[in-house]
C-alpha cells in the first residue's frame, strides 16, 4: 500500500534534479537480469546489449543535467551477486552517467544498520524498496513527504562514509 498517489515510476518520470539510491543487500539476484546473472556465473562475457534500456533511461536524465547516483553498503568478501552487480552492472551503468559509491563496512560498524533500501528524489520524495529474504523485489512504498528529512540524513550519512566506486573497485574489484 502506498501513502501517496505517486508510485516509483512516477517519481522517476518527474524528478527535476537528482535521484539517489541506497542499496543494502548482498543479493538482488531474483529481482531482474536473472539470465545475465546466470551467464556471469557460467563465466560468459558480458553481452554488448546488457542493461541497454536502463542505460538509455539514465542518459535521458543525465544528458539534461540531472544527477542519478547511489551508495551500496557492503562488506568483503563479495558475494557472487555483488561481483556481478559491480562488475557488470555498475561499470555498464556508468556509461549512462550514473555515479556509484561504496560504503565498505568490512570490519567496521555499519552507520546505516537497519536502514531499508530506497530511492530518494529531489530531497523530497522517498520510495522504500521491499525485498524478500532471497533478493526478490516485492514492490515499493512511497512515503509521506514528512519523512524526507529522515532520508536526507540517511543519504548524507551514506555519502559521508562512502568512497567513489572507481577508487574502491581499483583496490578491491575482481
Amino acid at each position: 500500500m502506498t501513502t501517496s498517489s505517486k508510485n516509483l515510476g512516477d517519481l522517476f518520470d518527474s524528478f527535476e534534479h537528482e535521484a539517489f539510491r541506497l542499496e543494502t543487500l548482498d543479493d538482488y539476484s531474483k529481482s531482474g537480469s536473472v539470465d545475465a546473472y546466470q551467464a556471469f556465473l557460467a563465466g560468459e562475457s558480458q553481452p554488448d546489449d546488457y542493461n541497454t534500456d536502463w542505460v538509455e533511461e539514465l542518459r535521458s536524465h543525465t544528458n539534461t543535467g540531472k544527477r542519478v547516483y547511489r551508495v551500496h553498503v557492503l562488506s568483503r568478501p563479495l558475494t557472487d551477486y555483488l561481483r556481478f552487480e559491480l562488475g557488470w552492472g555498475y561499470r555498464k551503468n556508468m556509461t549512462g552517467g550514473e555515479e556509484f559509491f561504496i560504503l565498505d563496512v568490512t570490519g567496521k560498524n555499519n552507520p546505516l544498520e537497519n536502514v531499508p533500501d530506497f530511492w530518494f528524489f529531489d530531497s523530497a520524495s522517498v520510495a522504500v524498496m521491499n525485498y524478500d529474504g532471497n533478493g526478490k523485489y516485492l514492490g515499493s512504498e512511497v512515503l509521506p513527504a514528512e519523512r524526507a528529512a529522515e532520508f536526507t540524513q540517511y543519504r548524507d550519512t551514506a555519502l559521508a562514509h562512502a568512497e567513489p566506486f572507481t577508487d574502491w573497485w581499483a583496490e578491491h574489484g575482481v
